[in-house]
């Protein structure tokens, strides 16, 4: 036989429309067996693997392969064989482009028989290691009428070459290859299409979540760890760290996934790091080389090949870096995509974050004014009256020392031991204040009754306790929570501190009693009232409001001219009677 193409120019048959006047009635039926279990494959890989065996078994072919075309339809993308163990694909090392014969079905796209591959023209020879082939043939695989690439067979059992019914069985089977190929191609696209819906939904959900955060919580440590998780799914990543920026340094605030959870408090400098190139060029980074990459406090401490780090920024302003190491899913590296999806949700988190460290530091900032306007208050309580007695009894012992008057030095000794007792008393009352021993060892009743005894004695003021008799025998037998306990003798203490000092009240009344589970709790008294909704109640309001939102109940504040009435609900839990943890003084 000579080289060269078949008589026959169309390209591109019907799978079965014609082949049953050159084909026997075996091989028609081997076709139609095998067209139904071709089409039926859904993953490109399994239709390569069925296409290969297929032309093996109908043509008696050693060696198969199909070629893929590039997109510029000039050369080969991929080369998948069948016959050839992987010893023998190692020592022919890189698979063909498409060049010599191959390229020939390339630029011409129609089938083609050789007796002997060797002595065609275009031929260029085998690399070393390659099996010897004579006989060839070449059939191209059209998909929508364009060529997609090439089933080629080479080295037919028992010598002989190829012949026409050879030719016209893989021309049927290239059709059924063309069909499979071409649903397998859209089942991939639409199966790609529905992922990228599913992570656009998740992204949607994920951002609904951060707005929730920014919404209703405002604690920083639920928030970043929030974010850092919400943005490890998001991605599908192995581990996911996130770095906030103090100075010249980022910190490791938050990690999740596969992650030493020690990591958190570490620190990178920002110059010579890769998270603080990110910071300062505002820009994200994919990268395939990690273990060079990072540096300082996370080299060695995060096992990755792959990393995706994204800024995150809020008004202008670089809060800190995300990190992503290996995706999970058709990873280990990170697409453009994935990129796109961490630049949106770390715009999102730096607004949790950034409302989150308002708080926190609005917080902070009015805790220390409250213990420094604290504070002030006990250095003047100290200073005004136990000072200064302090200062008069020395006076008079040293006027009394210096006097031959005996009985007049009695009398002074007398007086000081009365001052005396006066500034223990006094101490002993700030001290209460303090931190009352009755709480902790009788209840808050008990200190209550207190406390209202030593600040009606002090000021001169009216003041009266009205408990529901139930809720003290409850109390006795079963002792309130101490953070409850210690709540609402703050709260009560606060009450009534600012009825008399700043609303110059005559008569308090303490209501205290409980309903639906809770501790609710009453303060009213008849002084000059303040505006309790300009905005500038003080650090003792702000406090009170800070202290029952921690215990998880309500505060409501009423005033006007004629009093104020502060209402403050605490849930009722309880717990077993402690120990006395100190004994009552005198």
């Amino acid at each position: 036989m000579v080289p060269g193409h078949p008589s026959s120019p169309d390209p591109a048959p019907s799978p079965v429309a014609g082949a049953a006047t050159s084909l026997d009635e075996r091989r028609l039926r081997l076709l139609l067996g095998i067209g139904q279990d071709i089409v039926a494959a859904l993953d490109l890989e399994t239709v390569f693997r069925h296409v290969l065996e297929a032309a093996r078994e109908l043509t008696a072919a050693r060696y198969a392969a199909i070629g893929v075309l590039a997109p510029d339809r000039r050369s080969l993308e991929r080369f998948v064989s069948s016959g050839i163990d992987d010893a023998a694909r190692e020592r022919i090392g890189d698979p063909p482009r498409g060049r010599g014969i191959l390229g020939l079905l390339i630029d011409d796209p129609r089938p083609l028989r050789l007796d002997d591959v060797g002595a065609h023209p275009r031929s260029y020879g085998f690399p070393l290691g390659h099996p010897p082939m004579s006989t060839f043939l070449g059939v191209p695989v059209l998909i929508r009428g364009r060529s997609w690439g090439n089933l080629y067979l080479t080295e037919k059992e028992g010598g002989g070459p190829f012949d026409a019914q050879d030719e016209e069985a893989m021309r049927v089977l290239a059709g059924w290859a063309s069909i499979a190929i071409d649903n397998a191609r859209l089942y991939e696209a639409e199966h790609v299409r529905r992922r990228e819906l599913e992570r656009t939904v998740r992204a949607l959900e994920t951002t609904t979540e951060i707005a929730r955060a920014v919404g209703g919580e405002t604690q920083l440590d639920r928030v970043l760890e929030l974010v850092v998780k919400r943005g490890r799914a998001l991605v599908e990543a192995r581990s996911m760290v996130l770095l906030l920026r103090d100075g010249d340094e980022l910190v490791v605030t938050g990690v999740a996934g596969a992650i030493e959870p020690e990591l958190v408090g570490a620190r990178v400098p920002i110059e010579g790091s890769a998270t603080g190139g990110v910071l300062r060029r505002r820009r994200p980074e994919r990268f395939s080389d990690v273990g060079e990459r990072l540096r300082f406090a996370l080299h060695d401490r995060i096992s990755a090949s792959t990393g995706l780090l994204v800024p995150m920024t809020f008004h202008g302003r670089v809060l800190g870096v995300f990190g992503a190491f290996d995706r999970l899913v058709d990873g280990p590296g990170f697409t453009a995509e994935d990129e796109r999806l961490m630049e949106a949700f770390a715009a999102s988190s730096a607004t949790a974050v950034a409302t989150a460290q308002s708080v926190f530091q609005l917080g902070l900032r009015r805790a220390i004014e409250a213990a420094e306007a604290e504070r002030g208050r006990w250095a003047r309580e100290l200073h005004d009256d136990t000072l200064q007695e302090l200062a008069a009894l020395k006076i008079a012992l040293a006027s009394a020392r210096r006097s031959a008057d005996l009985p007049g030095v009695h009398e002074v000794l007398d007086e000081a031991i009365g001052q005396i007792d006066g500034t223990i008393r006094d101490l002993r009352a700030i001290i209460n204040d303090l931190r009352p021993a009755a709480l902790d060892a009788l209840g808050v009743l008990p200190a209550v009754e207190a406390l209202v005894e030593r600040a009606a004695a002090r000021a001169g003021v009216e003041i009266e306790l009205v408990t529901d008799r139930a809720f003290e025998a409850d109390s006795a037998r079963n002792r309130l929570a101490p953070e409850v306990e210690l709540a609402l003798y703050r709260l009560v203490q606060e009450s009534v501190t600012n009825a008399v000092r700043h609303a110059e009240a005559s008569r308090v009344r303490i209501e205290i009693g409980e309903q639906d589970d809770c501790v609710v709790t009453t303060v009213t008294d008849d002084g000059v009232g303040f505006d309790a909704t300009a905005g500038h109640a003080g650090f003792g309001l702000i406090g009170m409001r800070e202290r029952v939102a921690f215990a998880g109940g309500s505060l409501d504040v009423s005033s006007s001219g004629e009093g104020t009435c502060v209402t403050f609900r605490l849930p009722a839990a309880r717990s077993a009677p402690p120990e006395a943890i100190a004994e009552l003084g005198d």
